[in-house]
């Protein structure tokens, strides 16, 4: 998408366009860093370097379930150049990790529940050394049958002391006996979406003098990475600092610290630092990755296609640990009927251990594969009451004031009945013309498509939500400082730039509130206050809240003595382009005269209000807010081959308010290809537990070939008035929405049910056409 065309979107028909802010809120403020990346000098973690540096290197199981007999690590140990080994044997403190349940292993030592998982790791003077060192360890397995089906998972010997189940979740919602005119059933299975990042795993562990040890790493939420290495490594959290380096993206992969872990075992064992730099194969068997899921559904409706009742079985495969998977659970069973008004809903969520790699946090978990799902069964029917599935979806809607089925009421703003009108009324893209050189506009290609007159165009509709900052009582607190010297601001956060923009963001806090231009963000490490992870959009809300409190506070330090001065209140100053005015205009200085070489500086929290957990059946007031998406996909689909083409992805999204034009519209693109690529390529494909292609060959991800024409047609600026700015996250709610949109035009298109995400080519050939 352009940047006209970015613009337009944020702009009502027939409204005159005002010419952008330079800088501020609103200002399309470009990344700090931008130049730096884009010219390769960007300090991302495997670029790190120590002197006296050694190579870290980490043995994994190639088996998905197996019994550990013995290990022996002797002949590793006696390679020359290798400096260290370690095992769980040589673990000084709790042997076992993980951020809301501790049940992984930092290393197997008598159970591997999945393929990939950590063994050993070995410090060398040469990588090269290193893997092969890793490779002369001798281990002993008596391989056991893997549980890989989770819904045998229920009724299989426990695969950890914990058992089976991580969760169960009913949710009972009005009356179980009432039923519609008309109902429809479906199943749908949802694949392993991996995050792919562009970068895998890399990080230096450094030794203090102390007997402490300093990691740097890509890490997403730092503080909770300390903590966890402290307990491992028998140290105070005090003795252990995680510093932040470059992230080169995230999506929730950054959150795993089986990487880091070993690597500061090995530091304080050898006295050295300690580089490791993943492979791609590591990576894809170290980090998590989406859950694949099992739905299944039965929707009641009235003549008039209004929904009744809603029941479902919603089954998580978490992998061999728990990570997220009781959060996600909670996202899928809450969301399970979507932006809909359902009066009776009866859902019953699982998450279950398996033997299959581990899954956590991926942006929209939970509440894609459950869209997938009901904007299904939306379109099956509006088949059966030969309705538009545009208009089914219309007569349905929530809006504020509404219920979810978990008995919360929609406090927030939820415009889904005026985003689902601009995306079915936006017109629809042109047919292609039947010539030799628009040949790569057919699916497939010029080389992989079939007959032209095989190609069929459909249209399809998504419609998503998703839940902002934690949920069911987690508490969510960050924490700034800004500091102002020399007519220069500085803020001091621990919230992690993950190319979301947070460092962005803060910046035009400052010039906003201060009204100085030239405002820098300070690298984040453990020495600082907490401000959690980064995930569901928390830094644009709380970091970005705490931020905006410690400018507004250096803000009145810095007003105070000229409305004394002038005997006025600060109410009756403001600061616009470096200047600070009056109301009556008595008062115009500049703010580096008010300045006056002084040093200011004020931190701050914020804190939203409380949540609550989900009660026995499900109700409870879980979440801080919603955002919501509509989108509308065309596809071509060669009904032949099965080969698919995503033409284009009309966007429409609940925003609160524009904060950054640019950097949102990026986001809103980054999140729909990323749900383009869950809908028709990505799926880490496993045999019997064992990741077939752990790599970027065998995981087929969209590149830019691939990617549609995404047209952002509307941007809704409600203000959530709770949230700091009005704003809301952007970059989850369209990757929830998206792969249901096109699946939904797939089965236009094809008349087939299509229930399966990844779409199979199979799953969209027809012997006849529709």
């Amino acid at each position: 998408m352009s940047n006209d065309a970015a613009t337009a979107t944020a702009t009502e028909p027939g409204a005159t366009e005002q010419e952008p802010p330079a800088h501020g809120l609103g200002a399309s403020l470009p990344s700090a860093d931008s130049r730096a990346k884009a010219e390769g000098t960007f300090p991302y973690a495997s670029d790190l370097w120590a002197e006296g540096l050694l190579w870290a290197s980490i043995l994994r199981s190639p088996h998905a379930h197996a019994r550990i007999t013995a290990i022996d690590t002797s002949a590793a140990a006696a390679m020359p150049g290798v400096r260290a080994v370690v095992t769980h044997a040589d673990i000084p403190g709790d042997t076992a990790h993980g951020r809301t349940v501790a049940d992984r292993p930092v290393f197997a030592s008598d159970l591997v529940r999945h393929h990939g998982e950590p063994i050993a790791a070995v410090a060398a003077d040469h990588p090269d050394t290193a893997r092969l060192a890793v490779a002369a360890i001798a281990v002993e397995y008596e391989v056991l049958e893997p549980v890989t089906d989770p819904e045998k998972a229920f009724a299989a010997e426990p695969l950890h002391p914990d058992g089976n189940l991580i969760r169960h979740i009913p949710l009972r919602y009005g009356d179980p006996d009432v039923t519609g005119d008309v109902v429809v059933e479906g199943l749908y299975r949802i694949g392993r979406q991996d995050t792919a990042p562009i970068g895998a795993e890399a990080g230096l562990a450094v030794p203090r003098p102390d007997g402490g040890v300093e990691l740097y790493t890509a890490s997403t939420d730092p503080h909770t990475d300390r903590d966890l290495a402290a307990a491992c490594f028998g140290l105070e959290p005090d003795r252990v600092k995680v510093v932040v380096t470059g992230v080169p993206g995230a999506t929730g992969d950054r959150e795993d610290s089986g990487f880091q872990l070993p690597l500061g075992l090995l530091a304080l064992k050898t006295g050295c630092p300690v580089k490791l730099a993943a492979t791609r194969e590591e990576s894809f068997l170290g980090h998590a990755h989406r859950h694949p899921t099992i739905l299944r559904y039965r929707h009641h409706a009235d003549a008039e296609g209004r929904l009744v009742k809603v029941e479902a079985q919603i089954l998580l495969d978490a992998g061999a640990y728990a990570d997220a998977s009781s959060e996600s659970l909670a996202a899928a069973v809450s969301f399970a009927c979507g932006p809909y008004v359902v009066p009776h809903a009866f859902i019953e969520g699982w998450a279950v251990r398996t033997n299959n790699p581990p899954s956590g946090h991926v942006r929209g978990e939970g509440a894609l594969q459950v869209c997938a799902a009901y904007e299904g069964q939306m379109d099956k029917l509006a088949a059966k009451l030969s309705i538009d599935p545009a208009e089914l979806r219309l007569r349905n809607v929530l809006a504020t004031g509404d219920l979810l089925p978990t008995g919360q009421t929609v406090t927030c703003p939820a415009p889904v009945a005026e985003l689902l009108r601009a995306v079915r009324d936006f017109p629809l893209p042109e047919l292609p013309m039947d010539t030799p050189e628009d040949e790569w506009l057919l699916p497939g290609g010029p080389e992989g498509a079939g007959e032209p007159g095989a190609v069929r165009r459909g249209v399809g509709y998504g419609v998503g939500m998703v839940h902002m900052l934690g949920a069911e009582g987690q508490d969510e607190v960050s924490t700034a400082t800004v500091k102002v010297h020399d007519g220069i601001a500085t803020v001091i956060c621990a919230a992690v730039e993950t190319g979301q923009g947070f460092t962005t963001l803060a910046r035009q806090i400052v010039q906003e509130t201060l009204g100085i231009e030239e405002v820098h963000v300070a690298s984040v490490d453990t020495d600082q206050p907490p401000a959690g992870p980064a995930t569901h959009g928390r830094h644009t809300w709380v970091s970005g809240g705490a931020v905006e409190r410690a400018a507004k506070m250096v803000r009145t330090q810095l007003l105070q003595p000229l409305a004394h001065k002038f005997g006025m209140s600060t109410e009756l100053l403001q600061i616009a382009d470096g200047k600070i005015t009056s109301y009556d205009g008595v008062l115009s200085t500049t703010v580096t005269e008010a300045l006056d070489g002084k040093e200011l500086w004020a931190t701050a929290q914020c804190r939203p209000h409380p949540t609550e957990p989900l009660d026995e059946n499900g109700q409870g007031d879980a979440f801080v807010g919603l955002a919501f998406c509509a989108i509308r996909a065309v596809v071509d689909v060669d009904i032949e081959l099965g080969s698919v083409r995503v033409v284009e992805m009309a966007v429409a999204q609940d925003v609160g308010r524009i904060l950054n034009p640019r950097q949102l519209a990026a986001r809103i693109e980054a999140g729909v290809t990323l749900g383009v690529g869950a809908a028709l390529t990505e799926n880490l494909r496993t045999t019997r537990g064992v990741v077939r292609h752990p790599d970027l060959t065998g995981y087929a991800l969209p590149t830019a070939l691939d990617a549609p024409d995404i047209r952002i047609v509307k941007l809704v600026e409600e203000r959530d008035v709770v949230a700091p700015f009005g704003a809301k996250p952007v970059s989850a709610a369209p990757v929830v929405a998206s792969p249901a949109a096109v699946a939904s035009a797939v089965r236009a298109a094809t008349g087939r049910p299509v229930s399966r995400l990844p779409i199979r080519p199979q799953a969209a050939v027809v012997t006849t056409a529709p």
